[in-house]
């Protein structure tokens, strides 16, 4: 947000509704004020010089349910606080608050009827000031940052973060739900700014998900971003977000992205099981970014053996050779002529046609590359154990390259 552009469109609403202003965020700072005022009462004149709504104030505005308000809201006179009465307009983008502008009343004024009469004058203004504040204040309101915080700790277990989130409101009664881990393929770790790196994904996520009822919030990382969202069978909803976080990460961070992944997880019934739904879909995004068969919306019971290794916790990771078969092919094949052969023909059903198909090659060669796993090997790969064995090690070896996240 240019804060040059916030003050001027400020300055524009005072003048046309020729009343003082004052724009605050959702944590009660104050982002600008207009200079023309006939009147200012203690309380406009005290959060001009703190920047910031008193405590008491803040309980008399709230008293009035601005927090939930999508209308303007008349908040009367306070002798006790020294305010006058006055208007808060709910500043929203397609039904996300991203602030409040308040309307003074003059000081001979009764009523806010003339206020109220004179706001669809200034409609466009409002909605041009609303989208310059959730382009880029939003994502770092300290409101938001705690309700993110505590979500993420949600997600990792903590029981009193699990309570607490159980209990927001646009949770309650929205289940059964799923979690999702977005993550840029590319990009995951490669940041050299973690603060910014976090504050992107933070962005990405909140931007791209605004207006799709079935993400009911999101937050953001160093190294992805994590989306609860109201179960549903389809996956238009997911798409959807898939586009937008793709160009707002390539916005953000001011680069191509190339391949952005949702990991969904299963659905889950109550918010205690939130964690385990998170390592799901944590699990189903990391797979992906190693398998690319496997796409780009990928639901965690996709993606087979992958599932297993993230519960291996053998110091170092999982050790692909110690499968002494794989190993033996592992040094046969300097050329990487038979290992993307074998893997590609696992996980087709082991069509030779379809394999061929894809590599461009006969059959014959196909066949032949089998010949000489065989020789290497002493023994079939195409039967019972040694299937299985190989292809966990295949599927282990890119495991061990996965994005950690």
């Amino acid at each position: 947000m240019m804060q040059q552009d916030v003050e001027q469109i400020v300055e524009r609403v005072a003048a046309k509704l020729g009343r003082g202003l004052s724009l605050e965020d959702l944590d009660g700072v104050l982002l600008a004020y207009s200079s023309n005022q006939s009147h200012a009462d203690r309380v406009r004149v005290n959060f001009l010089l703190s920047k910031r709504v008193p405590s008491d104030v803040s309980a008399w505005q709230l008293s009035h349910g601005i927090a939930t308000a999508v209308r303007p809201v008349v908040v009367p006179a306070n002798e006790d606080l020294g305010m006058l009465g006055r208007v808060c307009v709910p500043l929203l983008v397609r039904g996300f608050r991203v602030g409040y502008l308040w309307v003074q009343q003059d000081l001979e004024e009764q009523s806010a009827t003339a206020i109220l009469a004179q706001l669809p004058g200034v409609r466009d203004e409002l909605d041009l000031l609303a989208g310059l504040l959730l382009d880029s204040n939003t994502a770092e309101s300290e409101f938001r940052r705690r309700r993110e915080q505590e979500f993420l700790a949600a997600c990792n277990g903590e029981s009193n973060a699990v309570a607490a989130v159980a209990g927001w409101k646009e949770i309650q009664g929205k289940g059964p739900w799923q979690v999702v881990t977005i993550l840029d393929a590319q990009g995951a770790g490669s940041a050299v700014d973690p603060i910014a790196a976090t504050l992107t994904h933070r962005s990405a996520a909140l931007q791209s998900t605004i207006g799709v009822d079935a993400a009911l919030f999101s937050a953001g990382t160093e190294t992805h971003s994590v989306v609860l969202f109201r179960e549903s069978g389809g996956r238009a909803h997911h798409a959807q977000v898939l586009v937008h976080y793709q160009l707002e990460l390539a916005k953000r961070a001011g680069r191509s992205v190339e391949r952005v992944i949702l990991g969904i997880s299963e659905p889950i019934q109550v918010i205690r099981q939130l964690a385990g739904a998170y390592r799901q879909s944590k699990v189903a995004a990391q797979a992906a970014a190693v398998d690319a068969p496997l796409g780009e919306l990928v639901d965690s019971r996709a993606v087979g053996v992958y599932q297993l290794f993230d519960r291996l916790q053998a110091p170092g990771g999982w050790d692909d050779t110690g499968s002494v078969h794989f190993r033996a092919l592992e040094d046969h094949d300097r050329n990487g002529e038979l290992l993307p052969v074998l893997e590609l023909l696992y996980d087709n059903d082991g069509s030779v046609q379809d394999v061929a198909a894809k590599l461009h090659l006969h059959r014959s060669s196909i066949y032949n590359r089998l010949g000489r796993i065989r020789q290497f090997i002493g023994a079939d790969p195409l039967n019972g154990a040694i299937r299985l064995e190989l292809h966990a090690a295949l599927k282990a070896r890119r495991w061990a390259g996965r994005p950690r996240i």
